[in-house]
């Protein structure tokens, strides 16, 4: 019995030491699949730009287009802009839910999501920055089309979020194709700005003077008079540039559908289907994931705030109406530039420290551009400085979710394919981010006064202006640090991480060897 033991450790060791052709084949085919080439890391970082292009063009000039250009009471506006991010409480977890639960088909389990979405969400997207000539059905028109676009958004965002754990098994080169998608998404905030505000700026309408600003009544009439036909021309030019970013949108996603192919040896599902509320008890009860949501969650509400009432701070606070759309440019062009940056800081000092410094460096910028008397050039500066935080905003999170869903492979080794989950519930946290900041920014004004389309605004009003884009984000950003403080994957855990995964899948390429040629040896 002993012989019969040492014959079979003798012949497991031999079999280690010389692989089988098959054993050999087996690996190469799996190391290729691995790794990515540049034309495929391009053609995946492509497909993230039509969320941030229309993400960005809704952040910046949504609330400024419903209050200055569709004309609608604060109040109706803040409705909108609230229930329309709202609404992914619902969409965001479902659509995960199902993606998870989406059979392979031959153009793999995200890939069909993103397509089918793709001409609708174009269509609501640009509906959206259509003025209805009913006045009565105004705000039912931007709730519909704004909810549908979101639906059908996240239907494209979260099968394409969770792509990146299926276009390679290798986290380096997950890191990597990170690093290109943050860039093109940067990059497509860029396109975003520089369309819609270019445009925008080209037909900017007159503001309205009001009665105690003019001599007659008279006066407001003829004002009023001329500003209508220079209104019907910025109406026109919303359309326009909607116009454009879809025809970009639908070729963003062109390319990402010819260029991205799914890996199916990546999406083994070893784990029994599970309801909608489990999935929700599952990703949430994963500590590093809760941690890491939270935290984000509150440094993206700062950004989102500052994102959402920068136009309208630039506009009447600083009084650079006609410029503003020219320092969002500023900035977007500041963050893609820094995106390289930020990939070599974490590379180099980690995530975590890289989250410390990206998101603390823009606290500085936001208390100056307040206090600073308003000064183009000192705004502009200001603006630079402050796009190399947004670049760091942009960048962790999505690097860092992979590093979370490895987390719980290890330590749930027996719940696999619920990445779609994960992602999901990180783009409902931002957009409901974003929801919370659009509507209650939007709401404030109206109780400060806002006047729509005015040449000046009342004191309050620029009050809040000052405490929505500097005291109220500095105050998120200090809270969302101190929930950092105790998120547990560092370095070490991440790199332990990687050690058991890769052995886990080496193990999975020898269990797939052709016992035919075991039984030979």
């Amino acid at each position: 019995m002993a012989r019969g033991e040492g014959a079979e450790q003798y012949s497991n060791a031999s079999l280690l030491q010389n692989p089988s052709p098959h054993e050999i084949k087996l690996a190469a085919k799996c190391e290729t699949r691995n790794r990515l080439s540049v034309c495929n890391k391009l053609c995946y970082a492509v497909g993230g730009a039509p969320y941030q292009i229309t993400g960005c063009a809704l952040g910046f000039f949504l609330q400024i287009y419903l209050l200055d250009v569709a004309l609608l009471d604060p109040f109706y506006a803040s409705i909108i802009l609230f229930v329309g991010r709202a609404w992914d409480a619902i969409t965001d977890p479902t659509v995960g839910f199902l993606v998870s639960r989406s059979p392979w088909t031959r153009f793999g389990r995200m890939m069909p999501w993103i397509v089918v979405s793709t001409p609708f969400a174009v269509l609501c997207y640009f509906l959206i920055w259509y003025v209805p000539t009913a006045d009565q059905g105004k705000v039912f028109w931007y709730l519909i089309f704004y909810c549908s676009f979101q639906t059908l958004q996240t239907c494209f965002h979260v099968p394409y979020s969770a792509l990146t754990m299926f276009i390679s098994t290798d986290q380096k080169e997950r890191d990597s194709a990170t690093a290109y998608r943050m860039t093109v998404e940067v990059l497509g905030t860029l396109i975003g700005t520089a369309v819609q505000g270019q445009i925008v700026g080209m037909a900017n309408a007159p503001c309205i003077q009001t009665r105690e600003d003019l001599n007659s009544t008279a006066g407001l009439e003829v004002n009023i008079t001329e500003s209508h036909g220079s209104l019907q021309h910025l109406r026109n030019a919303y359309m326009i540039s909607s116009g454009v970013i879809c025809s970009i949108y639908v070729l963003c996603a062109v390319v990402l559908f010819l260029g991205v192919k799914e890996q199916k040896d990546t999406c083994k599902i070893r784990t029994e289907r599970m309801s909608f509320f489990q999935g929700i008890r599952m990703v949430m009860g994963h500590g590093p994931y809760a941690k890491l949501v939270m935290g984000f969650l509150f440094t993206s509400l700062a950004f989102m705030l500052l994102e959402g009432n920068f136009a309208l701070f630039c506009s009447y606070t600083l009084g650079f109406r006609n410029d503003f759309q020219n320092i969002l440019l500023v900035i977007m062009l500041s963050a893609t530039l820094a995106i390289p940056f930020w990939q070599w800081f974490l590379t180099k000092f980690g995530k975590k420290t890289a989250v410390y410094i990206g998101t603390t460096s823009v606290v500085p910028f936001m208390v100056m551009v307040v206090l600073v008397p308003s000064n183009l050039i000192v705004t502009y500066i200001v603006s630079f400085a402050a796009g190399v935080s947004v670049a760091a905003a942009f960048l962790l999170p999505w690097s860092m979710l992979p590093d979370v869903v490895d987390d719980f492979k290890v330590h749930n080794p027996d719940s696999q394919g619920h990445e779609a989950i994960f992602y999901s519930f990180y783009v409902f946290f931002t957009k409901f981010a974003s929801g919370v900041s659009l509507g209650v920014s939007t709401l404030s004004l109206d109780f400060a006064g806002y006047v729509t389309r005015g040449c000046t605004q009342p004191a309050e009003v620029d009050l809040t202006l000052k405490i929505l884009v500097s005291a109220a984000p500095i105050f998120f950003i200090i809270i969302g640090l101190i929930i950092f403080i105790s998120y547990p994957i560092d370095e070490e855990r991440r790199q332990g991480n990687r050690k058991l995964l890769d052995e886990q899948r080496e193990n999975e390429v020898d269990s797939e060897t052709d016992p035919t040629e075991l039984n030979m040896i």
